[in-house]
């Protein structure tokens, strides 16, 4: 690996650094990483037209005490599924000296894991159900966690898959479930399924991906012996340990939102929360899904993976603050216009939120590169410090309502970030300043659109024509952001103009 930390020759894609060249075996796994993350694009983009168009429909005719008994579920659902994976796929990443009875051992006890969690989460249903006062959430509650036994059934092939780098593969499975799901969840709800549309659309989706995966990565079982992987379940464990708890405290926002003010102010929470999420999972997401395969295999190579996580923050950043922070200040005529007018509660809490998932697009990267260069146990311990962070604080903020929980998120979460942030980089020798400057070209640019925006919106009188006050507002958030760039750091718009010709090549 080249250590002149410089991603892409400018002649090929693009590059931050300036000064410097790559040798042919980082160009070559910089280009087997612009393809996975655009196959990954292609499928998830081709997939979302047909699935937001879905979704738009079922907004209007479902309510928000449906989506809220189906946010009800998901408070438990993330608690029991890691364990039906037990952190395999990411330790058959990382740790690459299994062998094949191993694997086998691995792939006899996900299924087992599956069928456990399964029988957890069946048990747990009738008290969740008293707990929030709502009858029919146990059943709702068993038939979406069946997907937990495909989840188990699946993990080692799932991770086989990932390891070989075969993401054009997967992420045509992922689209395939997801067109799966939204033809499913239209069809009930046309006919008045009414939630149910959405749990056996999800359902749908688990079993559609999982049928898939095993018929294409097929997997031997071996009757499992502890001495024999041990090391990959203990690294499973962290990270198993470190998921739960980034589900417990992602979802106590849920949970004190549905528990103190009930299933509809939680179906706005939710709404808004899925809304400000969309630039995580339409761009962040696609980066994190393949990036824990690259830095693993180059995690003993330092100076690569901080030039991995270099150019990857810079880029993510540019994309996804304009995204976050320009769809929290145009919600107020959104909103109505998208969703309809019952929606209308999902705009304050939205524009909290915006902000939190502008912070956590670009934080997403940094516990991913941890994990990969052997440290999962810290980020397991930070997370579960965490649940003592989050929850004082929904609870705090949720005296003023679901926006105050929204707003606990920006307030509280840094807190969380920081130690992160700080072992992170000290553990790849990347100091705090270095990091900065590569949001330095994001950052001005969003402030600056942000400042724009408030004009117009200032400047433009209220309640009249919204489609013409969006319209303008939309109009000179990309112009300020993309003529901030153009001033002040041109070559950042090479760098995405390179980029996006990469995507369409792969």
């Amino acid at each position: 690996m080249d250590t002149g930390e410089k991603l892409l020759d400018r002649s090929e894609i693009d590059s931050i650094d300036t000064g410097t060249t790559v040798d042919p075996g980082t160009r070559k796994m910089d280009h087997s990483l612009i393809r996975s993350v655009a196959w990954n694009a292609a499928g998830d983009w081709i997939s979302q037209i047909f699935s937001w168009a879905s979704f738009l429909i079922v907004t209007r005719l479902l309510t928000p005490a449906d989506f809220g008994i189906v946010a009800m579920a998901a408070t438990i659902g993330p608690f029991v599924q890691y364990f039906a994976g037990c952190g395999i796929p990411r330790a058959i990443v990382t740790l690459r000296n299994l062998t094949d009875n191993q694997l086998a051992q691995l792939n006899s006890l996900g299924l087992l894991l599956g069928l456990g969690s399964f029988g957890v989460a069946a048990l747990l249903a009738v008290p969740f159900a008293h707990f929030y006062r709502t009858p029919q959430l146990a059943p709702v509650l068993i038939v979406s966690c069946m997907g937990l036994i495909a989840g188990g059934a699946q993990t080692v092939s799932n991770g086989l898959l990932t390891r070989e780098m075969r993401f054009r593969t997967l992420s045509l499975y992922a689209a395939i479930s997801a067109l799966v799901a939204a033809g499913v969840t239209l069809l009930l709800a046309l006919l008045r399924f009414g939630y149910w549309a959405l749990v056996l659309g999800n359902l749908s989706a688990v079993i559609v991906r999982t049928v898939l995966v095993m018929r294409t990565r097929r997997q031997t079982y071996a009757v499992p012996r502890l001495d024999s992987v041990r090391e990959p379940l203990r690294f499973g464990w962290h990270v198993v340990a470190s998921l739960i708890a980034l589900s417990i405290y992602g979802n106590l926002d849920h949970f004190t939102a549905g528990r103190m003010m009930g299933q509809t102010a939680l179906g706005f929470y939710s709404m808004a929360m899925t809304l400000a999420y969309v630039p995580l999972d339409k761009v962040t997401s696609l980066v994190t899904l393949v990036l824990p395969s690259y830095l693993a295999a180059v995690q003993q190579d330092l100076a690569a993976v901080r030039r991995y996580v270099r150019i990857l923050t810079e880029n993510l950043a540019l994309l996804t603050f304009p995204a976050c922070i320009g769809f929290g200040m145009v919600a107020r005529e959104l909103i109505p216009l998208a969703l309809g007018p019952k929606w209308t509660g999902v705009v304050a809490p939205l524009q909290a939120l915006s902000i939190y998932a502008a912070f956590r697009s670009v934080l997403a990267l940094i516990p991913k590169v941890l994990t990969a260069v052997g440290n999962p146990r810290f980020v397991m311990w930070n997370d579960l410090a965490a649940i003592g962070i989050m929850g004082p604080a929904f609870y705090a903020g949720s005296h003023w309502g679901i926006t105050g929980i929204a707003a606990a998120w920006v307030v509280a979460y840094p807190l969380v970030a920081a130690p992160l942030y700080r072992k992170t980089l000290a553990t790849i020798k990347m100091t705090f300043g270095e990091y900065v400057r590569c949001l330095r070209p994001a950052m001005e640019g969003t402030i600056v659109m942000a400042l724009a925006v408030a004009c117009v919106n200032y400047a433009l009188p209220h309640g009249e024509l919204p489609v013409v006050r969006l319209g303008l507002e939309i109009v000179t958030g990309v112009a300020s952001y993309t003529g901030t760039l153009l001033i002040k750091h041109r070559e950042r718009i090479f760098t995405l103009v390179q980029m996006a010709k990469s995507f369409r090549r792969s």
